[in-house]
């Protein structure tokens, strides 16, 4: 069956038996991350729960919600040394990933940085994720597939291999968010040519949490669009779906950006093969860690 903007989840998972698998979704306590660990756990698959504090009362919801089969892990993206200890204690605990989601993330964000001192977006949208993935490849199956989440907000810049952390510019926090989803566009190339199954998703324009930065006169004018238009909001298990279809559906081509449960076209700057080399550099670099080959 052919999907499209308007299916949902449940739509893209209809008949498919996840049962024996695991996957890990990262941000899964709210929006498009818990929706994704809901409808997996749904369908049989063991869902790893990636959140910043397991403890919170949107975590424990979340798991409420997505049931027996979901499980609480502790992944502070802002600190590479709380990602390592979540990939540490997901390897030990489970043993294998079938689908590895990296779905959590910020959007235009004030000026900050992590832990380690990274730009804060691309910290936590690419380094983090790249740091997760690097952990877990080990025990990644031989048919797993990674699933990282972009956005077509990467039209907006490519990354900066001059100031990639804004130390020498005047920031800019759109232009910060589009570096950000333009290097999950090239570590997914980049898993790709190391023979990983991986794809980035652009899961459309949803109200979610990842809004909560701006202010409100900016949130109502990006949620504003006309019906039709290219940034019409979507729901979140329509949302979602593009994620879910990356993570099952037969015939996805490895290292593609999808949006709408198809393949699209990515910028030039997130999928030229000497950035592609250039972020994996950088980020072994930044991580201080060679991915495991």
């Amino acid at each position: 069956m052919t999907f499209g903007a308007e299916h949902t989840t449940d739509d893209v998972l209809a008949g498919v038996d996840l049962a024996g698998t695991v996957v890990v979704v990262t941000g899964a306590s709210t929006g498009l991350g818990l929706e994704t660990a809901r409808a997996c756990a749904a369908h049989g698959a063991t869902v790893v729960m990636a959140v910043r504090d397991p403890g919170a009362p949107a975590a424990l919801a979340a798991l409420a919600t997505v049931g027996v089969n979901g499980h609480l892990v502790a992944c502070d993206l802002t600190s590479l040394a709380s990602v390592r200890a979540a990939a540490a204690e997901i390897a030990e605990r489970w043993g294998r990933v079938d689908v590895l989601v990296n779905n959590a993330g910020v959007m235009a964000t004030p000026a900050g940085t992590t832990v380690e001192g990274f730009e804060l977006q691309l910290g936590v949208n690419h380094l983090a994720h790249f740091a997760l993935t690097a952990r877990l490849a080990p025990v990644l199956a031989d048919d797993a597939r990674v699933v990282n989440v972009s956005s077509r907000g990467h039209l907006i810049a490519g990354v900066d291999v001059d100031d990639p952390h804004w130390r020498t510019r005047e920031y800019d926090k759109w232009r910060a968010y589009g570096q950000s989803k333009s290097a999950n566009v090239l570590f997914t190339r980049g898993l790709a040519e190391r023979g990983i199954t991986a794809n980035a998703v652009h899961p459309g324009m949803i109200g979610t949490d990842l809004y909560r930065y701006l202010p409100a006169e900016e949130r109502a004018m990006v949620e504003a669009r006309p019906a039709g238009s290219e940034g019409t909001t979507k729901t979140i298990p329509q949302g979602a779906a593009t994620i879910v279809w990356a993570a099952v559906a037969d015939g996805v081509p490895n290292g593609g950006y999808l949006a709408d449960c198809a393949v699209e076209e990515a910028a030039a700057h997130a999928t030229d093969p000497e950035m592609v080399a250039w972020l994996w550099a950088f980020s072994e670099s930044e991580i201080g860690e060679s991915f495991p080959t």
